[in-house]
């Protein structure tokens, strides 16, 4: 049996899912491969999107036409935006979701999106032909002996090759929990040149809530203002439900300790690298020997289930240690477990053979997205595999109606100054991995560009060019453009007296006015914010209020443009700088381990290989954006 596509996209997990939309959506003829119809997109560790960087990530995903902000909303039971006490440059949204309406959610989806089948199978070969020593794909055969002929083959297979499980000294082969792993698939990929290697990554227990006792528990509530992922999704749709925190002590300690002969991390069954920033219980304790107690937060997986996360206690002891430690907790002294944590080992493809596009320099027609790619978190995934999707799509012919200026090449690639999935590619493909790559804002050079509030304002208008978002997509995000520049307009025209306002000036701990200023100028002061100058000042509450729709929002963005208007400019303007790092030559200029500026990670790194240039120093894995900036500065530059 022969099936025929445009474009084939192997695996439904969180870059899948973007991948194979994003690809329909662009009227490319699509077929998604899936081992399991009944666990697309499924949250194989946390039930929650987003966080610290990951969840700009997600808006832009948004904004670029993709799904994942619009499934997230419309099955979250917890939101909060992180980093509120630091500027908006680094605020992050994040939500808990519904697991089980997550996934039907995005079945949902898939389902109505034009031009794209789901085809029920494991890919076992892919298909390769060449000619001339040009390797090109054509498509995949399956274990059930199909063959589907594509001109584009996107790679979004998780951790599902050769995937290997572990609890204690147990192993099994497996890509997650209960489900099979995918022999045959890396080898075929791996025998045209291309470089696979192995990682690793895990997951907790995950426990009855019936046997917590959550009256020795902290309490962790959300958030019920505006804010949300999607800029047209819903808005807070199920139950909204908090979280708990406890702490781990020395008993837990002490009992878990006893397991590490047993560990696979430490008993020489585990090789491979995990994820240095979602680190083991057994890591933790390992590494940071004299801490007495490390935060543990208990998340719930749904609505309607008693099923709950543990985050924080990530393990791959045995499971009679890993619950006899939990007991020790006085909160879950009883607790029952659906299944302990576990550890797991795949196979992943080099990044640095992968293009911007992340289509592979070796096999034409072929792309990688997820964790194939070395990454870690949905979010990640997500980002990746819209930008292969839209790529594949590009490549078959399937361009924009509107004119986009990329599509004329037939590429579509994000720059460092325009999107974290600008700066999460080209980390990848540049440096490559040596970890599982996981997203900060400390990796952007230019956070204050790349802000949650503003991912619609970067990348919309592009996705409309690109024919990924639709027409009345692009004229909800023209309305709130409007609504800015209005709130902008108005603020620079307004002209305030000082007699009208200086005793609530001084009131509020802000310096009176010496004479009358434009409105815009109270805005900058950081005492000061739009709600409290509209108390002040009725005729900007009114302006805010007369918006069509979603005027908190719009407000916000207004209200941070304004604020931090010298700091974008300046970011401009450093942008433009940072192209020019390939003559600055640094070898022999630091003595890294001394300079207390850099992150423990860099001085170590850089340390060890001694880079020629600082464009050198910017592709080394583990040397953020920041720590560039740092020796730019100590350069004089």
């Amino acid at each position: 049996m022969t099936l025929n596509y445009d474009v084939i996209v192997v695996g439904a997990g969180h870059a899948g899912c973007e991948a194979a939309t994003a690809a329909a959506n662009m009227g490319a003829k699509t077929c998604l491969i899936t081992m399991d119809m009944n666990k697309i997109a499924q949250m194989s560790c946390n039930p929650a999107i987003g966080g610290i960087a990951k969840g700009q990530i997600v808006r832009e995903i948004d904004a670029l036409g993709g799904q994942m902000g619009i499934v997230t909303d419309a099955t979250a039971i917890q939101f909060r935006m992180l980093n509120r006490s630091k500027g908006p440059a680094v605020w992050s949204p994040r939500a808990q979701c519904d697991r089980e309406k997550f996934i039907w959610k995005w079945r949902e989806t898939l389902d109505s999106t034009p031009n794209l089948d789901i085809w029920q199978d494991q890919a076992e070969e892919l298909i390769v032909e060449e000619d001339n020593g040009k390797k090109t794909t054509t498509g995949v055969k399956t274990i059930w002996g199909v063959t589907i002929k594509a001109r584009c083959v996107v790679v979004t297979a998780g951790t599902f090759l050769n995937g290997l499980l572990h609890i204690g000294r147990k192993m099994v082969d497996g890509g997650r929990i209960a489900e099979p792993a995918v022999k045959h698939f890396t080898e075929s990929i791996t025998r045209h040149g291309i470089r696979s290697n192995r990682m690793k990554t895990g997951t907790p227990v995950r426990i009855d809530k019936r046997s917590v006792d959550f009256s020795l528990m902290e309490i962790q509530e959300g958030e019920n203002d505006f804010h949300q992922f999607s800029f047209i999704g819903q808005h807070k749709v199920l139950k909204q439900l908090p979280c708990w925190t406890c702490y781990t002590n020395k008993e837990v300690h002490n009992t878990l300790r006893s397991g590490l002969a047993d560990s696979p991390l430490y008993n020489g069954q585990i090789q491979s690298i995990g994820p240095r920033y979602c680190p083991s219980i057994e890591t933790k304790l390992v590494t940071f020997p004299d801490k007495e107690q490390h935060p543990l937060f208990l998340e719930p997986e749904g609505e309607n289930t008693n099923e709950m996360y543990l985050n924080g206690f990530s393990s791959s002891l045995p499971m009679e240690i890993q619950i006899n430690a939990l007991r020790r907790i006085p909160a879950l002294r009883n607790v029952k477990v659906y299944r302990p944590g576990y550890a797991i080992e795949y196979d992943f493809f080099d990044p640095t053979q992968l293009q911007h596009t992340l289509e592979s320099k070796i096999v034409d027609g072929l792309f990688f997205a997820g964790q194939v790619n070395g990454t870690t978190g949905y979010e990640e995934a997500g980002g990746q595999g819209t930008i292969a999707g839209i790529n594949a799509a590009l490549k078959c012919g399937n361009s924009a109606e509107n004119g986009d200026s990329n599509s004329a090449t037939n590429k579509f690639i994000l720059h460092r100054d325009e999107a974290y999935i600008g700066v999460l590619i080209d980390d990848l493909v540049t440096k490559g991995v040596d970890e599982p790559y996981r997203m900060f804002t400390s990796r952007a050079e230019y956070r204050i560009l790349l802000r949650q509030d503003d991912a619609d304002a970067r990348l919309t208008e592009k996705a409309y060019n690109l024919g990924l978002v639709n027409r009345e997509r692009y004229d909800h995000w023209m309305e709130k453009k409007q609504g800015i520049d209005n709130i902008i307009r108005f603020c620079e025209s307004t002209h305030i007296r000082k007699d009208e306002i200086n005793s609530a000036l001084e009131s509020l701990g802000t310096t009176p006015l010496r004479e009358g200023c434009k409105l815009a100028d109270l805005v900058s002061r950081p005492q000061l914010n739009f709600k409290i100058i509209g108390e002040l000042v009725p005729s900007l509450k009114e302006t805010i209020e007369k918006l069509p729709s979603r005027n908190e929002e719009i407000a916000e963005a207004a209200e941070i443009k304004m604020k931090y208007k010298g700091y974008i400019e300046r970011e401009k303007m450093v942008a433009d700088k940072m192209h020019r790092l390939e003559d600055i030559k640094t070898k022999g200029h630091f003595k890294y381990e001394e300079l207390a500026q850099l992150s423990t990670e860099a001085r170590q790194k850089l340390s060890a290989i001694n880079p020629e240039t600082l464009a050198q120093a910017s592709r080394i894995p583990g040397v953020s954006p920041s720590d560039i900036n740092v020796m730019l500065v100590l350069m004089g530059r």
